[in-house]
């Protein structure tokens, strides 16, 4: 198929971009104690000058304590490590690029491998990751309001240093994912309840300050996923009736994209159309989408961490999705780690050159 689609520009408040294709974000940990560095700077900068139409950064923690699990992960907030965002943004411009941060508490987490854990205790909703794993403690109100604020305070400096929109993380059983989800919620405050429109207090209040923040020009995309890391086959909403009611108070909140976060991106969401996750969220709600999954390659993401490789794959799926207007704009994860030219080889029919992926991508930034 023609991949015409993929290379029209597209626009919406903030963002004027030359295309269709995101960069994911994706977890590289090269950031000591929180701080961007060079090669980080290099790394965004190689993808812009590719082409990509918008690079959304790897997860950077909101200015909480314990926001994060890794001390390589980068921060959103403080001296430095803003002043290496600034140098990042400035290049991704300098090559022609635009480009989100994707602001992040994690919430409840496992310790990390290498033994470090951060100077407080980790905090959500609840003191539970997934059912029985406690790690950390139940936030309180105010710890819940400060945490608003802190999201609210990444935005406007994401605005302030230049960048072209901001990512909340709302996905794969991080904070705003356990404030959502029945099993790791169970606060009997304003910020639970039965239902997921209720557990849906907590995001709404985030999007809300971010919008407070930033503006009605500025574009807010907001990361969700119905599967967990702990449970690939768990869905918030099990019907369309149920998406709806979850998503559409998020959207009336301020998103203007949803980025709807599956493993293959070509599995329908519900058995009555083919209709992926992003597809759904346009449907029911009107707001843009993003799709993600598997994209190019043969083998989904989580694989990879078993060690598993992946080759490059059609994507004529992807197309007449795209064609028919399922959703507006197409996430690129892998693919774009392990080969920086990755859109340029598309756009330009190179496909004898497009590069697979293995594990070793993930130990450097390439």
């Amino acid at each position: 198929m023609s991949t015409t689609k993929l290379f029209e520009p597209f626009q919406l408040k903030s963002l004027n971009l030359k295309n269709r294709i995101v960069m994911a974000p994706m977890t590289r940990s090269f950031s000591p104690n929180g701080v961007p560095t060079d090669a980080v700077a290099a790394y965004y900068s190689k993808r812009a000058a590719s082409d990509v139409g918008l690079i959304l950064s790897e997860g950077t923690v909101i200015d909480r304590v314990s926001s994060s699990n890794d001390p390589n992960i980068p921060h959103f907030y403080g001296e430095s490590a803003l002043a290496g965002w600034q140098q990042v943004i400035k290049s991704v411009q300098a090559a022609r690029g635009s480009m989100g941060p994707q602001i992040w508490h994690m919430g409840i987490m496992e310790n990390h491998h290498s033994g470090w854990v951060p100077a407080a205790p980790f905090e959500g909703p609840s003191d539970l990751a997934r059912p029985g794993f406690s790690n950390g403690r139940a936030m309180s109100e105010k710890d819940i309001e400060d945490t608003i604020r802190a999201f609210g305070s990444a935005a406007a400096d994401a605005k302030r240093l230049g960048f072209d929109c901001v990512e909340i993380h709302g996905a794969h059983g991080y904070l705003i994912d356990q404030f959502f989800w029945e099993a790791t919620n169970n606060r009997t405050d304003i910020y639970g309840g039965k239902t997921l429109s209720e557990r849906s207090r907590f995001a709404i209040e985030v999007i809300k300050e971010v919008r407070k923040q930033v503006g009605e020009h500025f574009t807010i995309i907001l990361r969700l996923s119905q599967w967990k890391g702990s449970d690939y086959s768990y869905k918030h909403a099990k019907t369309p009736a149920e998406m709806e009611a979850w998503l559409q108070p998020l959207a009336d909140a301020g998103v203007d994209i949803f980025h709807c976060s599956q493993r293959r991106f070509w599995e329908a969401e519900f058995e009555e159309s083919d209709l992926n996750f992003a597809g759904w969220a346009k449907k029911l709600t009107g707001k843009a989408t993003i799709t993600v999954g598997s994209v190019g390659l043969s083998g989904e993401f989580l694989a990879a961490f078993r060690g598993e490789s992946s080759n490059p794959s059609s994507l004529d799926e992807l197309i007449r999705r795209l064609d028919r207007g399922d959703f507006d704009l197409v996430a690129v994860g892998r693919a774009l780690l392990a080969d920086p030219l990755w859109v340029t080889k598309i756009r330009d029919n190179r496909s004898d050159e497009l590069k697979g992926f293995t594990r070793e991508a993930l130990v450097e930034l390439i």
